[in-house]
């Protein structure tokens, strides 16, 4: 059955997903950098950002690889996709990622700001939805035709489809780094009233991998061997 999905979400030590003042020279905000050491020199990403070969191999790219397996469509909150607040479309700016995206699958972007949906290199067209995270979900599983639908974020995004039970699947890389302030992903969340459990926990040198699952009752708890209690 196909999933709705978080994968390779990096927060803090403290919880936070994005440290404070996110803008254009700071898209991570202040220090949120430093989150990703993980993920950045992996394979996989050096293969999905930049089209090259090469990068490292082991615990942090297998998780970083798994992320794209199987995924028909991507939901992104709009700070995800620019770097631009307030009021106002952005009608000028095409994401991060330059022309060819590394999303190849549609990518619906939540946002209070209607816009025409933008067609990449590569097979990412960016839809841009304003009818909520229900509208946004029920237009990417049809688009992902039976495939998984993949939440990138950032923290609000996530934290709304946590609150109603929509994520089925969450993997976090807790990286060994403390931001102090910036945008809490855990918030006013209570994960184990909600139904969910852990059931794996990897430790890499660069980050802790823990798998967050919704179980089929609320006040299910999972714990074997090898995983986190």
């Amino acid at each position: 059955m196909a999933q709705v999905r978080v994968e390779g979400f990096t927060v803090s030590i403290d919880g936070y997903g994005a440290g404070p003042h996110q803008d254009l020279e700071h898209p991570l905000g202040l220090g949120g950098e430093e989150l990703h050491q993980w993920l950045l020199p992996t394979r996989t990403f050096q293969k999905a950002l930049f089209g090259k070969d090469g990068g490292t191999t082991g615990v942090d790219d297998d998780f970083a690889a798994r992320g794209f397996r199987n995924v028909g469509a991507w939901i992104l909150g709009r700070n995800m996709f620019s770097p631009f607040r307030g009021d106002g479309p952005d009608d000028h700016w095409k994401g991060w990622w330059g022309d060819n995206p590394p999303y190849h699958v549609p990518v619906f972007i939540l946002t209070h700001h209607a816009r025409a949906p933008i067609v990449m290199e590569g097979g990412t067209t960016f839809h841009f939805i304003t009818g909520g995270i229900h509208d946004a979900l029920e237009r990417a599983r049809a688009a992902a035709a039976g495939m998984d639908v993949r939440i990138g974020g950032g923290p609000d995004t996530i934290r709304q489809y946590l609150r109603e039970g929509l994520i089925d699947e969450l993997h976090l890389a807790i990286a060994p780094v403390l931001l102090g302030r910036g945008e809490s992903l855990f918030a006013g969340l209570d994960l184990r009233a909600l139904g969910y459990a852990c059931v794996e926990c990897v430790a890499s040198a660069k980050a802790t991998h823990v798998v967050v699952r919704r179980q089929g009752h609320r006040s299910a708890h999972v714990l074997a061997e090898g995983q986190c209690p």
